[in-house]
């Protein structure tokens, strides 16, 4: 009976002691940190694309016609090297003036990306800073000189073609806009810019009053606008861990 009564205490003890020994690891295993293997890539590439409102205008306003390739490629996370180029001609009709601007353009800068993406997501709301400089000329098609005495005298108009080559420019550009990822690596973007002008050479008897890449002039204030809607396509060259 007494050897019965030390077995069974024996028994009794090996299965308390199992169950804390594996009570324990178990304790340590839910302890045990556990890896998250899902990793999101971000794209690195030349992302290059169109200016759809200048073909637009190109086809609707029958005094201007213009092109227009914009490109950027992502050197960080939110920070784009960017840059465009292009050519416009412009026909200004006044009361006293018809001139034909036209001549190329180049502008070249950087883009900050300030949104912060989801999970997959490539979309931007950026802003950005350009260096423009265009090279171009002016055809003064006829003039009115205008004169104080309308009723007695009429007014002096001539019709001789004069033109005027090798006229540059070169400004400082403020932009702002977006850029949305409709498909894989197929974006929509839009864009407004503030310009603001550093030099330029004019015609004799008569200022710029329209620049390519710089636009309206504004009557020799410097001051220019701009606006832009682009289709463009990015070439994946290789990804980054987010």
């Amino acid at each position: 009976m007494k050897h019965q009564r030390t077995l069974t205490y024996f028994i009794s003890s090996l299965f308390l002691l199992l169950f804390c020994v594996s009570v324990n690891a178990q304790n340590e295993e839910d302890t045990t940190p556990v890896n998250d293997t899902i990793v999101i890539k971000e794209k690195y590439g030349l992302r290059v694309g169109v200016d759809m409102s200048k073909l637009g205008r190109s086809f609707f306003d029958d005094d201007y016609s213009g092109f227009e390739i914009a490109a950027d490629y992502r050197l960080k996370k939110r920070l784009y090297i960017a840059g465009e180029i292009g050519f416009d001609e412009k026909t200004t009709v006044t009361d006293f003036l018809d001139v034909t601007s036209k001549g190329s353009y180049i502008k070249a800068g950087i883009d900050y990306n300030m949104y912060q993406n989801w999970l997959n997501m490539d979309n931007m709301i950026y802003s950005g800073f350009r260096i423009g400089a265009s090279s171009f000329s002016q055809n003064r098609n006829s003039f009115t000189v205008y004169t104080t005495n309308q009723y007695w005298a009429p007014q002096f108009t001539s019709t001789d073609l004069e033109e005027f080559k090798g006229l540059t420019a070169i400004w400082a550009e403020l932009i702002i806009g977006m850029k949305v990822e409709l498909f894989n690596n197929l974006y929509l973007g839009l864009n407004a810019q503030l310009k603001i002008m550093a030099s330029e050479t004019e015609p004799d008897n008569f200022g710029n009053v329209f620049i390519p890449g710089f636009n309206k002039t504004f009557d020799g204030s410097g001051i220019g606008v701009g606006y832009g809607y682009t289709i463009s396509y990015r070439i994946p060259l290789y990804k980054k861990d987010k």
